[in-house]
């Protein structure tokens, strides 16, 4: 059953009320939107495309403040979706941290390196050819790099950070790697092993990984396997599996409350660990 309801007189309801400009009911209206994100927006994007114009500039009222106001609840909006795309949720995630972020720099970002690996390219290549001109923008052209230094800085964990920054945790690393690559036509998987992350490649009869947090050193699966046993883990296939979306921005969650207890912010902290359990609460729900 879907934990927020959303029915034809709730839809009329929420219309009826758009237009008054109570500040009450405006607040008690974007309470509501931003509790029901995942149906409240694709809602009122389409009564700000509609012909009432009075009204479609207050759902764009709406919409706006939506935006700018709770960064968590549209997280949570994006969580409950179950429609996971990672570059989408990542900025999400980002924009708790930084409001006012501008996700379209990020893109931007995102943009140019891939055109700058386009340029070094030489077709045809296979997928390891590919992931070495990736190697050379990303870490020796860009500079990106593993925080060893401050390895559990919260701002680690969020992309828009790290491309300004240039240096964050293997599963932000690896976001940045697998998202330029999709750039590129490569498609490259984010691959969550017990205490690390790494990107893989399955393109090939024989599946290799890329270190990100290693300056893209690309490793085997029998180098992963005797890395693993280094740190006292047994091994199994699955460990090197691809990692859903899902996953890999819960880890991140994990990582944020982790990290801000570290740094004795207990606030952030919760704030994290309530988003782990949303991830965790929403894949236990049955689908209706």
């Amino acid at each position: 059953m879907d934990p927020e309801p959303w029915c034809a007189s709730l839809q009329g309801a929420f219309r009826a009320l758009l237009d008054d400009t109570d500040p009450v009911v405006r607040a008690a209206l974007i309470g509501e939107f931003a509790r029901r994100s995942a149906r409240a927006v694709p809602f009122l994007q389409e009564i700000a495309r509609g012909q009432d114009r009075p009204l479609a500039w207050h759902a764009a009222w709406f919409l706006q403040e939506l935006n700018l106001s709770d960064p968590v609840a549209e997280f949570k909006g994006f969580i409950r979706s179950l429609n996971y795309e990672l570059e989408t949720g990542a900025l999400l995630l980002s924009r708790i941290h930084s409001p006012q972020l501008d996700i379209g720099a990020c893109y931007a970002t995102f943009d140019q390196l891939a055109a700058r690996c386009r340029e070094l390219m030489v077709e045809p290549s296979t997928a390891r050819e590919k992931c070495r001109v990736l190697n050379r923008v990303l870490f020796h052209e860009h500079g990106f790099r593993g925080n060893l230094e401050h390895y559990t800085d919260p701002l680690n964990s969020f992309l828009d950070e790290v491309l300004a920054r240039r240096k964050g945790l293997p599963i932000t690393l690896s976001m940045v790697y697998v998202l330029v690559a999709q750039r590129i036509g490569l498609t490259l998987e984010p691959v969550g092993l017990p205490g690390h992350f790494v990107v893989g490649c399955f393109l090939d009869a024989t599946p290799f990984f890329i270190d990100a947090f290693e300056q893209g050193a690309l490793r085997t699966p029998a180098e992963l396997f005797a890395t693993l046993r280094q740190h006292y883990v047994a091994p199994s296939l699955s460990d090197l599996a691809p990692t859903p979306v899902r996953e890999v921005l819960c880890r991140c969650c994990r990582n944020l409350s982790h990290h801000y207890a570290i740094a004795h912010d207990d606030l952030r902290a919760r704030l994290y660990a309530d988003l782990v359990e949303e991830f965790e609460a929403t894949s236990e729900r049955p689908s209706s």
